[in-house]
């Protein structure tokens, strides 16, 4: 079975509710196939602007998931690149020398900061994008938090991918 069937089926089974698509993609489908969900719906002019989603989940994560996240970013961009963003906020929170975020110093940030982080990330890095859905990919449940909406358009633009 293609992995397009397999949504269609998943969508057929399931009356059409994004949450419960989003758990049958995560528990059955293919690795990755809800990273490229995820990374439709950041990519879709039809949702939220990146930054915004990334700090609406950023609210949601655990301090963990918090720090795992501007990890991403940091491992990908460095700390120089980022620490400017927002003010400064990342960069008041890092060690010099340090290129890691401890979940005590995530919390310490907050969703609005982190939405300009990830806005500053994607205008220097626009492949940073897909990295990070593949990094929320891993928390499905959080995943469902960016709203019925977003991910119902996600799932319309990941099936349109894949017919492509």
């Amino acid at each position: 079975m293609s992995l397009m069937d397999f949504l269609q089926n998943a969508a057929s089974a399931l009356g059409g509710n994004p949450e419960q698509q989003v758990d049958h993609i995560a528990q059955n489908a293919p690795e990755g196939a809800l990273g490229q969900l995820l990374a439709g719906a950041f990519h879709s002019d039809q949702t939220p602007a990146f930054g915004n989603m990334v700090g609406e989940l950023f609210g949601q994560s655990s301090g963990a998931q918090q720090a795992g996240m501007l990890n991403q970013l940091l491992a990908t961009l460095g700390p120089a690149v980022l620490s400017g963003a927002a003010g400064g906020a990342l960069g008041n929170l890092l060690q010099p020398g340090a290129t890691q975020v401890t979940p005590e110093q995530a919390s310490q940030l907050s969703p609005a900061q982190v939405q300009e982080i990830a806005t500053h990330a994607e205008q220097v890095h626009p492949g940073i994008v897909d990295q990070i859905a593949g990094f929320y990919a891993q928390h499905p449940t959080l995943v469902k938090t960016i709203g019925s909406a977003a991910l119902a358009i996600a799932l319309a633009k990941f099936k349109e991918h894949q017919q492509g």
